[in-house]
């Protein structure tokens, strides 16, 4: 039995025994599946978007209150009087869902720019806020709050019973979860996940963090009003305590306890978490002989000690347990063809690609780079090389789009590039890698090399939550294996990024990059923590990229593999151009013999590229 399976014999488990269920367990498990949907939006979020909120709860409030209105006040019911009140319900959870969207979009342009502890601050200030506003509304009934709610209505069947309306939640939750988790197993899934590793490599790949960052916070917002609108007309009664802080903790609780980044935790977390609180109810003031809210108390101590435990939550330990006796799922797409991905046409040999013009950047008092000029050319390898401190990184950013020159121009395909963020870089044509290895580390290869492939798919949200986008994920997915393997890593294209050695995940980096189809490469020190023959089989494969067109440009300490491999060399000190040239032409310079000999002069200049590279070699 495979774990899809077991997931089906869950539910259907569920359906089966739900008619037989007593009244009070059906709504139970009723609140359950409510609690879930919030929860599953906060795993999104949270989880796999690394954003943390504690105020999910009062979007649950709007989403009750909008339909709490639209059924009871006088106004609403004046302007609905065409309607049949069987369907004001409905009208109350489209307003709900449109009040949720706007504010969550006003409040995301604010939150999601935060990062660190000021993010969720934020969301405590406008959980807060907003609790305490529909408190005082008079138009919403105060503290008091808004009785006298109609129950459901579907085709003429009333869902005024939790036994009737509890498998309605738990379809919708299911549903839910069946597009999350199609969402996720996509390219847009996979712009997601790279959001929690920074979004420094995400930008760089193609993808408008901003915008995704954004878009995962209203999606929890819409999941949580939605979650309001049933518990509304569940309850027939909305008031604002069940909104409170101390509820959108909880629900941050379900999340994480049940395995932040898992979607089936959300359901597990909220299981625990209800059924926990209930039976300690019951039991605290039978064992201690008095009442009060000892079940605070205790719940706190629990949930220290599973988060101590389980720091991951506990759906990863069970899915670990569970992997003894069920078996692995079948990979692959069966019957969907991938379909033709865009390619971008190779500019000519000796065609200008990149040009820096003059650049400069200043932090401060601080000149790191001071008038750079440097071109790239189709069909050439241009090592950037110079002492610790020279300014390489900084000149890096600035010509791949990370950040902007203080004075200067860069120029890629022959276009001003000032003010652009690096995915306009990317989107015209740039691939690069970092100095610090930047990977999804849980993440299989593969999908960290499809990450690459991300501008060259096209398909939405709405294709990858119903599955319109196979065909596309279908050949993206064979495009970044192609990658892999031309890379050397075929082997490895199925395990998780952080198994393999650094010099592997160097090499991934690559992978993923050309899997962009650039035609400007940037590499930064690809050759760091590559043994020797690893080094060889890099420099036959930028060999072969730069004999189809492409244009490298590489910073690297190990000057035995750029000498053997560039075509021309520029050498940077304190931020300043003191050679360019051939490789030759660079090893003979006086100027970049004292700057990596502190001013010593050889005997006699080096004979050959393995000679250099002993003389050039930087002091660590």
């Amino acid at each position: 039995m495979t774990r899809r399976q077991l997931m089906l014999l869950f539910v259907a488990a569920l359906a089966v025994a739900w008619p037989l269920l007593p009244e009070f367990t059906a709504t139970v498990f009723s609140y359950i599946g409510l609690y879930a949907l919030v929860a599953a939006g906060l795993v999104m979020l949270t989880g796999v978007g690394g954003m943390t909120s504690f105020g999910q709860a009062a979007f649950v409030a709007i989403g009750a209150y909008a339909t709490a209105w639209v059924c009871t006040s006088p106004t609403a019911a004046a302007a609905l009087s065409a309607l049949p009140p069987p369907l004001w319900p409905w009208v109350g959870l489209a307003l709900g869902l449109a009040l949720t969207f706007v504010l969550a979009w006003a409040l995301g342009g604010i939150t999601v720019k935060l990062s660190g502890h000021y993010l969720p601050l934020c969301t405590i200030a406008w959980g807060l806020g907003l609790y305490y506003l529909f408190g005082n509304l008079q138009a919403l009934g105060g503290q008091t709050g808004i009785t006298g709610l109609p129950a459901l209505s579907v085709f003429g069947i009333s869902l005024a019973s939790p036994r009737v309306l509890g498998p309605v939640i738990w379809t919708v939750l299911l549903l839910t979860l069946w597009a999350l988790h199609n969402l996720l197993d996509s390219r847009e899934g996979r712009a997601i996940r790279a959001l929690k590793s920074g979004r420094l490599m995400a930008e760089s790949m193609g993808v408008d963090t901003a915008r995704q960052r954004a878009r995962v916070f209203v999606l929890a917002a819409l999941l949580a009003a939605l979650s309001g609108w049933l518990y509304a007309h569940m309850q027939r009664f909305v008031n604002p305590t069940p909104f409170g802080l101390n509820v959108g903790i909880e629900y941050l609780f379900m999340a994480v306890v049940g395995g932040a980044g898992h979607l089936w935790g959300a359901v597990l977390g909220a299981m625990l978490i209800t059924l926990l609180k209930e039976q300690l109810q019951d039991w605290l003031p039978r064992l201690l002989g008095a009442s009060g809210n000892f079940e605070q108390i205790v719940f706190g101590l629990l949930m220290v000690l599973v988060l101590q435990r389980f720091a991951e939550g506990l759906w990863p330990t069970v899915a670990r347990w569970s992997g003894r006796w069920l078996r692995p799922e079948r990979e692959g797409r069966r019957g969907v063809p991938p379909c033709a991905l865009p390619a971008r046409a190779m500019q000519p040999a000796g065609a200008l690609l990149l040009e820096a013009r003059a650049v400069t950047k200043r932090f401060g008092g601080l000149v790191a780079n001071s008038a750079v000029d440097l071109t790239l050319r189709a069909g050439e390898v241009h090592a950037l090389i110079g002492p610790n401190g020279a300014g390489k990184s900084t000149f890096f950013n600035m010509v791949s789009g990370v950040d902007d020159p203080t004075e200067g121009e860069v120029r890629l395909l022959d276009t001003p590039m000032q003010g652009r963020p690096s995915r306009e870089f990317a989107a015209r044509g740039l691939g690069r890698t970092f100095q610090h290895v930047r990977l999804l580390g849980e993440r299989s290869v593969l999908e960290n090399v499809a990450l690459g492939a991300h501008l060259r798919g096209r398909r939405g949200w709405w294709a990858a939550m119903l599955r319109l986008d196979r065909a596309e994920e279908a050949a993206l997915l064979v495009e970044a294996r192609r990658q892999i393997e031309r890379c050397g890593l075929g082997a490895f294209a199925d395990r998780p990024a952080a198994s393999l050695a650094l010099g592997q995940q160097r090499v991934v980096e690559i992978a993923r990059a050309l899997a962009g189809n650039p035609v400007a490469l940037l590499l930064d020190e690809p050759a760091a923590g590559l043994r020797h023959l690893e080094k060889q089989a890099l420099a036959g494969l930028l060999a072969q990229l730069r004999g189809e067109g492409l244009g490298i440009l590489v910073v690297e300490h190990d000057m035995e593999f750029v000498m053997n491999l560039a075509d021309r060399v520029t050498v940077l000190e304190f931020g300043t151009v003191i050679a360019e040239g051939t490789p030759d032409a660079v090893q003979r310079n006086p100027r970049v013999l004292d700057a990596y000999l502190g001013g010593a002069e050889p005997a006699a200049p080096p004979t050959s590229a393995t000679a250099a590279a002993a003389v050039l070699e930087p002091a660590a």
